[in-house]
């Protein structure tokens, strides 16, 4: 008997780019949330969803390393994280008052 692959295993052995991923398994969730797969094709899906997302999962932390090294070195380019002030000049001097 020959072992079957399933799809999960046969979406591992091509290299998808992150985009390709990304939109395979948004396609997976629509077919899950569908309702129309039988219990088999559920989870051959389901299987094939969690491995996709923990590969994009991977892609993203590299990334992050990737941004983090740049930030950290003496190198151009360099980038860092921006900081956003949420708040405005009026709305710390209106802290703790009523609005009315």
């Amino acid at each position: 008997m020959g072992v079957r692959k399933t799809a999960a295993s046969a979406a591992s052995e091509r290299a998808f780019s992150f985009e390709e991923s990304l939109e395979r398994l948004e396609s997976i969730v629509e077919e899950l949330e569908g309702g129309s797969l039988t219990l088999e094709e559920s989870l051959a899906r389901y299987e094939e969803g969690v491995t996709l997302s923990r590969r994009l999962t991977q892609t993203l932390d590299e990334a992050e390393k990737r941004i983090e090294k740049l930030v950290a070195g003496d190198e151009e380019p360099t980038t860092a994280p921006m900081e956003i002030d949420l708040k405005t000049p009026e709305a710390e001097s209106n802290e703790g008052r009523l609005p009315f």
